[in-house]
């Protein structure tokens, strides 16, 4: 049967840096199965995508139901933090997905996407043309960005790659306890995104352990 879909997609950082913080998003990625597994409404009207970047992107769970999302063992560091590589592959994946879903008489809505870095990219002088291909106006799929930043992160960075919003964390938390508030941000979102059977992207404007920045319109 047809639906009203808004597909989230997860962008993480799995570079050298993250090795000791993983385990927290793998236990925040198990609180959003649980909190949406009951939730018919939700799972009926969002999808997950999870993509993992250091040198190269990597699809580590394809489009399903957020239901359907169980952990994440696939989920280990490697060298270097490529940004173009991520946008390239999240805008084919959106691409690829989106068609998908129209195929099957589905109305897709905007995707979202919670996109996460603990660093700085290796890659200055590749990535922002992939990033602008990927929030290329002409192209009605473009996904509304939620970008965090935290550890050694730069602000100014995260806050060019959000459209929709920026977070950076606050000075004195740990990356463990920013990604635990990440995660709840992603579940909250998620499960308001559908609530009473309406679709629309809905993002807590405060998440705790992170301060907001101020995103100029494009």
């Amino acid at each position: 049967m047809p639906e009203e879909i808004l597909p989230f997609y997860v962008v993480c950082d799995q570079s050298y840096s993250m090795a000791d913080h993983l385990d927290a998003l793998n236990d925040g990625l198990a609180q959003l199965h649980t909190a949406v597994g009951t939730d018919p409404v939700v799972a009926d009207k969002t999808r997950f995508c999870l993509i993992g970047f250091a040198g190269d992107a990597q699809v580590l769970l394809p489009l399903c139901r957020p239901s359907d999302v169980v952990g994440l063992t696939d989920l280990t560091t490697r060298a270097a933090t490529n940004f173009g590589e991520a946008f390239t592959l999240l805008r084919d994946t959106i691409e690829n997905d989106v068609f998908t879903l129209k195929a099957q008489y589905h109305l897709v809505y905007r995707p979202a996407v919670f996109f996460l870095s603990d660093g700085h990219p290796t890659d200055p002088a590749i990535w922002p043309a992939a990033y602008e291909r990927l929030v290329d106006p002409d192209w009605l799929a473009r996904p509304n960005i939620i970008a965090f930043g935290i550890g050694d992160a730069d602000a100014a960075t995260i806050c060019r790659i959000g459209t929709f919003q920026a977070f950076m964390s606050q000075g004195g938390v740990s990356p463990a306890a920013a990604l635990h508030g990440f995660a709840h941000a992603l579940t909250t979102s998620v499960v308001r995104s559908s609530d009473d059977g309406v679709v629309e992207l809905r993002v807590p404007a405060r998440i705790d352990g992170f301060t907001t920045l101020r995103i100029d319109p494009l």
